[in-house]
């Protein structure tokens, strides 16, 4: 939960300074599946720091990024399933994401010596402000 709120202000403050005070029309996010981030707790936060902020968001939108993963030995690409690994490696890997290394190999040569491709944290999409500005990032 502290992980949750603790990316939502990081969020809410990036947009609250790109808005410079202006109506946020549209806000689009990524989140990356290996973040394992509990959507309603992200939402709520993200929400309320946002108002907290004095900042209006019309559209909220969020786009799930799947986990891509490529070894270097190999050059296999795969997408594991974090739900697989059981709640507790979830949890590690929720906090700390490159602790996947020590637990998912590469299923074609079994190296733990990978790339993480996408899946990973979370990133702004889109910014439309209104009265008539737009900032994408």
């Amino acid at each position: 939960m502290v992980h949750e709120w603790a990316l939502a202000e990081a969020i809410a403050t990036y947009v609250t300074r790109v808005s410079k005070g202006r109506s946020v029309k549209r806000l689009v996010l990524s989140i990356g599946k290996l973040q394992s981030v509990n959507a309603e707790i992200f939402d709520f936060a993200l929400r309320e720091l946002l108002s907290e902020g004095n900042v209006v968001v019309s559209e909220l939108k969020y786009l799930s990024e799947e986990i891509l993963l490529k070894c270097r030995k190999c050059y296999f690409e795969w997408s594991p399933s974090i739900e697989s690994l059981g709640s507790e490696v979830s949890e590690f890997i929720h906090f700390i994401p490159e602790v996947i290394h020590s637990y998912v190999s590469c299923p074609k040569c079994s190296s733990r010596d990978y790339d993480i491709l996408s899946g990973r944290g979370i990133r702004v999409v889109e910014v439309v402000l209104g009265e008539g500005g737009n900032n994408g990032s």
